[in-house]
């Protein structure tokens, strides 16, 4: 039986490829004369470029670049012939700001700036096309730090420059100076939400950067300013765009300078021959940190699931933790979802060993759906 083990990566815990390895080992306990095709994936989040690489090469290019809190954060992109693959996670994500620092006011006050200078470079080295891979960000300045390093200065009133982060843009009265592109831009996001309201960027992933409700609620405010601010700049409003709220609304800023949106899950899929791939399978088994409502937004799990739905495949999922319901997870071609914290016992024993009781899990699974 060929099974095509294509996870994206949990969370901070496991990157794509150590979960697809994982997930590989617990299998071939199990049903080791089945033959495994592991295949690492990303939809535009962390990991995004990393994936890429190991399937199609590429030269990175290092550099030191504006981190979250303003201090200097190491990062790189990938050039593929021309064109530039970055992931906004490499200069503002999640990962770069410890949890004991996801509190209100530092939700506030992060940038995205480290992203501009990741585009800036990737321009100055002669690139035709850049696409941002959009997730897993600590930011929620409507990519207001990402257009300054570009040369788009959000001011005040009085001409001042902003202070980092989302909430100072409350204060925002135009962008001084205009951005240097001199590039094509894509945005490949890893969901389709909007900037503004209960599905936008503050309401959604605020929490998860450590906002509070009041805090969600300034933030909302401010970047629904800044959203007239882009209007009146680029002559586009972009605020109910799907994908405009991603990565704390990198997605906005970049939907305005012009970028194409794709999907960063569809993207991965055609640039590391997934389709080829489940074209020769019998199973696909993805899987992520938590498969929950956010994965039915455009993410990897319903990338694989909807290929594998195409070719008449079964899939099921392996996630840290499962709260999508089967109605749900089957609307999107997921067959079955299996939680490592419940099979572990709990989300304290799951993490204790994250590779080791993904492995039991997946050793557990295999004896249901390998036909070997």
């Amino acid at each position: 039986m060929r099974v095509v083990v294509a996870p994206d990566s949990f969370g901070g815990t496991l990157t794509a490829t150590a979960a697809a390895e994982a997930i590989a080992t617990g299998w071939r306990r199990t049903a080791p004369d089945d033959e495994l095709r592991l295949l690492p994936l990303a939809d535009g989040g962390t990991g995004f470029v990393e994936v890429l690489h190991a399937a199609r090469g590429g030269e990175w290019h290092e550099l030191e670049v504006t981190g979250p809190f303003g201090d200097p954060v190491q990062a790189r992109w990938l050039r593929i012939e021309d064109t530039a693959y970055l992931e906004s996670a490499a200069a503002c994500g999640l990962h770069l700001v410890p949890r004991e620092r996801r509190v209100p006011e530092v939700a506030r006050t992060v940038t995205s700036r480290g992203v501009g200078e990741l585009i800036a470079d990737a321009r100055e080295a002669g690139v035709d096309v850049v696409v941002v891979g959009l997730g897993g960000s600590a930011t929620t300045d409507g990519g207001a730090g990402m257009l300054a390093a570009l040369g788009a200065v959000p001011v005040d009133a009085d001409g001042a420059p902003l202070s980092g982060g989302g909430a100072s843009l409350a204060r925002c009265a135009r962008l001084d100076g205009a951005p240097e592109l001199g590039v094509r831009l894509v945005a490949a996001a890893d969901v389709d939400n909007p900037l503004l309201g209960q599905h936008g960027a503050a309401a959604v992933f605020g929490p998860q950067k450590g906002a509070d409700d009041a805090a969600v609620a300034e933030l909302d405010t401010a970047l629904a300013r800044f959203a007239d601010v882009l209007t009146a700049a680029f002559g586009v409003d972009v605020r109910d765009e799907p994908g405009a709220g991603a990565a704390g609304g990198l997605g906005a800023a970049l939907l305005a300078l012009g970028a194409r949106r794709v999907s960063g899950a569809g993207l991965v899929r055609d640039l590391v021959g997934l389709d080829t791939e489940l074209d020769k399978a019998q199973l696909a088994v993805t899987g992520e940190g938590s498969f929950d409502w956010q994965s039915l937004r455009g993410k990897l799990i319903t990338a694989v699931a909807r290929g594998a739905a195409d070719r008449g495949l079964p899939c099921i999922v392996l996630a840290g933790q499962v709260s999508v319901g089967r109605r749900e997870a089957a609307a999107v071609g997921v067959d079955a979802a299996f939680g490592v914290a419940e099979h572990a016992g709990s989300v304290e024993a799951s993490m204790a060993d994250p590779a080791g009781t993904l492995a039991a899990l997946a050793e557990h699974v295999a004896r249901q759906w390998s036909k070997s």
